[in-house]
């Protein structure tokens, strides 16, 4: 069976989840099952065969496994969401739409990805802009997150992993061989020639400024920790790691004992019960008594007590989910309780699991990748993919201080679909270079990046 047909056949059992969760959700809510659950999956179903269409006329050796994980991801989001609240259903589903379609323009337009190399500083500074680019907005729970545009809200973190990433791969594509032979003994410890090491200490500096003037201690866990992830995967050389894993608790631990947001995270995840708990500490408490509630099968869809009766809050004057809930913020950085709430602990591993699958196909891509950057480059978009992931359920959790980061394709939220879609495009694209036959040719011409024949 070709690949894309393996792909074809994937999503069909993917488009019966989405249907048979919208007609879960309508028979807790009416006792009754409509036609509405068939047409949700409908939509959803066509959805991912369009995108499945392109990518058989576009990129017929890409990697079959790919988009139906993420679509998997997508219709558990969505279904989660629908239950939560109709509205957000709606506009999640609505920008589900637009990723798809930058999907599919990251892939027209960025069909030899290699040009991105020669643009890499460029895309590192607009990388850094949009990371501090929210310090000029309003803070959101204290954390400056967000760009304000009016109609337009979005989280520039989730554009700025990608522009980092695609940095890093190229630097450390040219440069790996200087961190690696290049470098001397000192104490045991391998260390590369200092002009050489000025990303590091930039990637550093920038992850603790993120700390300072942002506020987003989960977006600076997930960049520093891809880049010594790629530091790894690009030299072999542990050290380096050891050496950025403690000059980044160095960092940490100065800037906790002085900033107070820092200090009482880290607090409130030692001792989320202490008498006198910092502010916030309600959160994670909420958090964890929500998902022991959910046991090893869960409540079932729709029904767990999330919406809470009579007046809450008083002073916030948010419609719920926003007010209201059980859970602060159940669509968005604590959708993963509401899903181990209402599926169990098994239904919580199993979306672990499916970001386990995606982690393992993309750095299956970085292996059969043909040249250096695309190694890079793929095992970048995975790991901050994957780290992603941990930061958020390991906050969710208590496995890791609490953050703000959105749960790929599951949590509610434009920029973060949009962002991943790209991501998603890029893995696909080097897969695609990666798997194709021997002297097989691209759909559309000649590969760009090969020399044409004398």
């Amino acid at each position: 069976m070709s690949a894309r047909n393996r792909e074809l056949l994937a999503l069909v059992p993917v488009a019966l989840l989405v249907t048979t969760g919208f007609a879960a959700v309508f028979i807790v809510r009416s006792n009754e099952v409509t036609d509405l659950s068939l047409i949700y999956g409908g939509y959803f179903l066509a959805l991912c065969l369009a995108a499945h269409i392109f990518l058989r006329l576009r990129l017929p050796n890409a990697d079959p496994y790919l988009l139906p994980l993420c679509a998997l991801l997508a219709a558990i989001g969505l279904v989660v969401i629908y239950r939560i609240d109709d509205q957000l259903a709606f506009d999640q589903a609505s920008v589900f739409v637009i990723g798809l379609a930058v999907f599919c323009a990251t892939i027209i337009f960025l069909r030899d990805y290699h040009v991105l190399e020669r643009y890499r500083y460029i895309i590192a500074t607009v990388g850094i802009l949009l990371l501090m680019a929210p310090r000029l907005f309003s803070p959101d729970n204290g954390a400056y997150l967000s760009i304000d545009l009016g109609p337009v809200e979005f989280q520039s973190a989730e554009l700025a992993k990608l522009c980092i990433v695609v940095f890093l791969a190229s630097y450390l594509a040219e440069k790996r061989e200087m961190l690696s032979i290049a470098a001397r003994r000192v104490l045991g410890l391998t260390i590369p020639p200092l002009k050489h090491f000025g990303p590091l200490l930039v990637v550093w500096g920038v992850a603790m400024l993120m700390l300072i003037f942002i506020r987003d201690l989960g977006s600076s866990l997930m960049f520093f920790g891809a880049f010594l992830a790629l530091l790894y995967i690009a030299t072999g050389r542990f050290s380096y790691v050891l050496i950025g894993l403690v000059m980044f608790a160095a960092g940490a631990y100065l800037l906790g004992s002085n900033i107070s947001h820092v200090h009482d995270r880290l607090d409130i995840w030692i001792d989320p019960f202490q008498k006198n708990a910092p502010d916030g500490a309600g959160q994670i408490q909420q958090s964890l008594f929500a998902q022991a509630d959910g046991g090893l099968f869960g409540r079932g869809l729709g029904e767990s007590l999330l919406k809470l009766p009579g007046p809450f809050a008083p002073d916030c004057a948010q419609p719920f989910p926003e007010c209201g809930s059980i859970l602060p913020a159940p669509h968005t950085d604590f959708i993963f309780a509401v899903i181990t709430m209402e599926l169990g602990l098994f239904g919580a591993c199993g979306v672990i699991l499916v970001y386990a699958l995606i982690a393992a196909r993309g750095f299956k891509t970085a292996v059969m990748a043909p040249d250096g950057f695309s190694k890079l480059l793929a095992s970048g978009l995975t790991a901050i993919f994957a780290l992603q992931a941990f930061v958020i359920i390991g906050g969710v959790t208590k496995v890791i201080p609490l953050t703000g980061v959105t749960l790929p394709f599951v949590s509610y939220g434009g920029s973060s679909i949009v962002a991943n879609m790209i991501l998603l495009a890029l893995l696909l694209l080097i897969s695609d270079r990666a798997r194709r036959p021997p002297n097989a040719q691209p759909r559309g011409g000649v590969d760009p990046v090969q020399p044409l024949p004398a």
